[in-house]
């Protein structure tokens, strides 16, 4: 049972509220349901084509929030809008996310974004009152941690880490703490900040401007070399990578972007099919930091290639071979979506598709991305109808594992705890973080 512990151009819901706002905040933002009339055709010829996976079809639930397979269960964590263990508010939008062993043994430490844009400082921790360690004060993003029971999933604690950021997006573990990605150039911002895990109360940012000024959307980390891969949020966006020159020194290197041998300018999004390898190398970029938004034109002068906006990342090993994972939101023939595969080596590699979208059905704007420690790959759905998490088997063959069944709203942050036993991932409109558990080891 559900617990309680507390057609074309084709625009997601995402960038919607940006341009347009919203009209509330306190749990669930109104504008979460104008998207209802849109999508009922699409929802029933969803609803009536479910793809079961290695766990089953998906369950009804009866409290009609979060649908998931026989023997899966989910826990109400925190929601927005509560009051934090520092006096602050939880703030609004939800977002990327990643859990780490906890400040106490028995305890698990989940850092969430917050993609709050300029503007709407009513969504933010301090509506009324300057945070003094905020990056720019009044800019209401940022980062929250969230300190849980392992056995229970109760909510022990919880703080703002970071503040006066915009548009937090995604982002990723490394070996330095959680990367929090700006999904922004706004002046001033466009920035990866680096946060710590074990703070229990707010800290000065901490940018790491080496790693580009640009719409960031997700970080990765291979932790054996240092090398940091990047994704933007740009309909022509670049995937790129910071090379440390020395991994002890990790903040210091060199930033590229990916090209396609042979095929400058390659648009992964509409030339690249399901059946291609391709061979790719990296072009430098001198300046990571300009004042305007020019990283993506000035790789793209030197040949780089085209992603139809780079969202989620994960890495990940296959024996010793380093695997980089990758949602292109607008990919494909359909612009519903892409997940791709990079295969690094050395100063090149291999860039492939593992599934593209050919209809809704399939799936319907991959967003955050995550790799189970189950050997299944797990994406979060930003499209216009009930979004779902899906699954990707080691065999290629996608299936639906949760379903949001309260609202319109994209599911966010989906990770997994050190321990591989629970799943997390949050309604971002509706402002609720959920841990799911059951027998994700049987599939």
């Amino acid at each position: 049972m559900p617990t309680d512990s507390a057609p074309k151009p084709k625009q997601s819901r995402r960038n919607w509220m940006k341009a347009g706002g919203a009209s509330a905040v306190g749990g669930v933002f109104l504008g979460a349901y104008f998207w209802r009339s849109l999508a009922e055709e699409v929802e029933e010829f969803r609803e009536f084509r479910q793809r079961p996976g290695p766990y089953g079809p998906l369950r009804r639930d009866p409290l009609g929030m979060l649908d998931l397979p026989e023997g899966f269960t989910y826990t109400v964590i925190d929601r927005v809008g509560t009051r934090m263990s520092d006096g602050y508010t939880t703030p609004a939008r939800f977002d990327g996310m990643a859990c780490f062993e906890g400040p106490e043994p028995g305890t698990w430490a989940l850092l969430r974004n917050h993609e709050n844009p300029s503007g709407m400082s009513s969504f933010g921790p301090s509506p009324d009152r300057p945070i003094p360690e905020a990056f720019d004060p009044g800019k209401p993003g940022g980062v929250t941690r969230v300190v849980v029971d392992a056995r229970t999933l109760a909510k022990r604690s919880s703080n703002l880490v970071l503040a006066g950021t915009v548009v937090n997006c995604a982002g990723g573990t490394s070996p330095w703490g959680w990367l929090s990605c700006e999904e922004s150039v706004d002046p001033g911002h466009g920035y990866v900040f680096v946060c710590d895990p074990s703070l229990d109360r707010v800290a000065p940012a901490r940018p790491i401007r080496a790693f580009g000024r640009f719409r960031h959307e997700a970080a990765c980390v291979d932790p054996e070399t240092g090398i940091v891969y990047l994704s933007e949020d740009r309909d022509d966006s670049c995937l790129y990578r910071f090379v440390p020159h020395d991994p002890a020194r990790p903040f210091e290197g060199t930033l590229q972007a990916m090209r396609v041998r042979g095929m400058p300018q390659l648009d992964s999004g509409k030339r690249l099919a399901t059946t291609d390898r391709v061979e790719i190398d990296w072009v430098p970029l001198h300046d990571p930091d300009p004042e305007e938004d020019v990283l993506r034109s000035q790789a793209q002068a030197q040949g780089a290639a085209i992603l139809r906006r780079g969202e989620g990342l994960a890495f990940t090993r296959e024996g010793e071979r380093p695997v980089v994972l990758i949602s292109a939101t607008a990919g494909g023939q359909n612009e519903l979506g892409q997940i791709l595969r990079l295969d690094p080596e050395g100063g090149g590699g291999e860039l492939s598709v593992i599934a593209e979208s050919t209809g809704q059905y399939d799936f319907d704007m991959p967003d955050n991305l995550v790799m189970s420690p189950y050997g299944h790959i797990y994406f979060c759905e930003d499209g216009y109808a009930r979004n779902y998490v899906r699954g990707i088997e080691p065999s290629g063959r996608i299936f639906d594992f949760a379903r949001n069944a309260l609202s319109r709203s994209e599911l966010v942050g989906v990770c997994f705890s050190p321990d591989a036993t629970t799943m997390f991932v949050s309604l971002q409109v509706d402002g609720i973080l959920l841990g799911i558990r059951g027998p994700f080891a049987v599939g």
